[in-house]
């Protein structure tokens, strides 16, 4: 049995890795594609779950970041920066720390998920709050790099497209074909980007006879590809997608309109919901904006009897404070045996 090598190694066929001598990976990918039974049952479908919060930072944000770093160190780049709602910070910090290089990372101050926070201070990146939102971050480290010498590995980096579109191979490998439907949460709408260029390329190559609807969801209080304009302050409580006006909003609405599909709105209580529901039956823990995509399934339906697969794009202890605060208080019982019984006999 051999050793997964990571997406640059793996799929290196597939990608451009032109100057790219040793791969910067964590060994990434590879993530778990789960059949989801009770939520299958739900929608009258057959629902699989690619987990990418199995990643190494906990996102799928290291697949794109494994080729952007990996590119950057080999244009002999010292410094990287991102904006970020706290995912790409994380895996910019950690594969920048894998390369020996320096990270700068900005983000909106108190609009980040503490785990997220925390992965980025512990993997050394100079962390700064500014006092504005993610579109303000990432505008701030565009304009820094025409100034310094400091390379951007937000997605409009290209290379991070072209690793994020690994998941869409890795898909049509377990499966033997693509799905009928990929559901999948938008917030920069980097990642449907991806995975469709991943699906038409595996499509050309004959490695699949179909392609599959894609299917984004945004959060109602943060949601302009939705409404067709820029959100000044978006708000919602999946903090991973509280994104105003996203990078790659037209080759999003491509894809969509490519693969006959949508980008709709769900609710913060259809997330927190949803979120909830998943956690409890199918006993998998995805961050808030993961759950948009689940939410979005309930909400509008599919197809009877279809493929789909719901993309969960990070970890659900990205974010514990929320997980804390939308649940009932654990009971605080005495320390002794009668107690026990008192409570788990009623």
């Amino acid at each position: 049995m051999s050793q997964w090598k990571g997406l640059l190694n793996e799929f290196g066929d597939w990608l451009d890795l032109r100057g790219v001598d040793t791969p910067i990976t964590l060994m990434e990918g590879n993530t778990p594609l789960v059949p989801a039974h009770y939520l299958s049952e739900r929608l009258g479908a057959e629902v699989f779950l690619k987990i990418e919060g199995a990643n190494p930072t906990g996102s799928f944000k290291d697949r794109g970041m494994t080729m952007a770093i990996s590119k950057a160190k080999a244009a002999g780049a010292k410094t990287v920066i991102c904006g970020s709602t706290g995912n790409t910070s994380a895996a910019a910090a950690a594969f920048a720390a894998k390369a020996d290089m320096a990270c700068v990372v900005l983000v909106p101050e108190g609009k980040i998920a503490l785990g997220k926070l925390a992965q980025a201070i512990m993997y050394g990146a100079e962390v700064v709050q500014i006092r504005g939102n993610f579109d303000r971050a990432l505008s701030l480290a565009r304009e820094l790099t025409q100034h310094i010498p400091i390379t951007i590995v937000n997605s409009i980096n290209p290379d991070r497209i072209e690793g994020q579109k690994t998941g869409a191979f890795e898909l049509v490998d377990a499966l033997g074909e693509a799905p009928d439907i990929l559901a999948i949460p938008v917030g920069n709408a980097g990642n449907i980007t991806a995975y469709w260029r991943g699906f038409t390329q595996y499509h050309t190559a004959g490695k699949a006879t179909k392609l599959p609807k894609m299917w984004g969801f945004q959060a109602a209080g943060s949601a302009p590809i939705v409404l067709g304009h820029r959100v000044d302050d978006p708000e919602t409580i999946a903090t991973a997608i509280r994104i105003g006006n996203p990078a790659s909003w037209a080759p999003a609405l491509l894809a969509v309109d490519e693969s006959h599909g949508a980008i709709r709105a769900v609710t913060d209580e259809e997330i927190l919901s949803a979120w909830a529901w998943l956690a409890k039956t199918e006993g998998v823990f995805c961050e808030p904006a993961s759950a948009a995509t689940i939410a979005g399934l309930i909400k509008f339906g599919v197809p009877a009897n279809s493929k789909v697969v719901c993309v969960l794009t990070g970890n659900g202890l990205k974010d514990p404070d929320t997980a804390v605060n939308s649940a009932s208080a654990p009971i605080v019982l005495d320390a002794s045996l009668e107690s026990l019984l008192t409570h788990l006999s009623k």
